[in-house]
């Protein structure tokens, strides 16, 4: 192409051309002052996240939080098998009691004898009686086994039986 030919073309349409390079100045001005809109942003937010840090390196202060959550969560693992253990150890621990007082002797005064029933979770346990009379006293101990007890019960025993079967335990 000759120059001259060039250069009467760019003369010929030079209002067009004009017209062109500012269009394209004016997106190039509105994507400037979008991104300067963007920049402000993100700048009042790091200034935000570091405010108080001062010289505080963040990278150090990340790491120290991961740290500290890598030790609350031991920590929270720690509680959590022992609050397990407290568990399986709390269902054999005495935990329904049914008692019955009643006057074994018709020559003795007052309900001085009784039978408490003591059970765990399972219903395990044993019911101790106590029979007391005039002249002397006697303490008797049954095993209990799924709340039954291979051993024969009173009437006052299966009575203190049936009191501790019937206390909730709050699991």
């Amino acid at each position: 192409m000759d120059l001259a030919f060039l250069s009467g073309l760019v003369m010929t349409n030079l209002h067009y051309i004009l017209l062109a390079i500012t269009v394209i100045i004016l997106i190039a001005l509105i994507f400037f002052i979008n991104i300067n809109i963007k920049l402000s942003r993100l700048n009042r937010r790091y200034q935000k996240l570091m405010q108080g840090m001062e010289g505080a390196n963040i990278e150090r202060l990340l790491l120290a939080h991961i740290d500290e959550v890598r030790e609350t969560v031991e920590k929270v693992n720690t509680l959590a098998a022992q609050c397990r253990h407290l568990d399986a150890v709390t269902k054999t621990c005495i935990q329904r009691v049914g008692i019955v007082r009643f006057n074994a002797f018709n020559d003795t005064g007052s309900d001085l004898s009784f039978a408490i029933a003591l059970l765990d979770a399972q219903d395990n346990g044993v019911v101790l009686s106590s029979i007391f009379g005039r002249d002397d006293s006697r303490v008797y101990a049954k095993p209990i086994v799924n709340g039954q007890s291979s051993y024969f019960l009173t009437n006052e025993e299966k009575e203190a039986l049936d009191k501790a079967r019937t206390v909730r335990v709050k699991e």
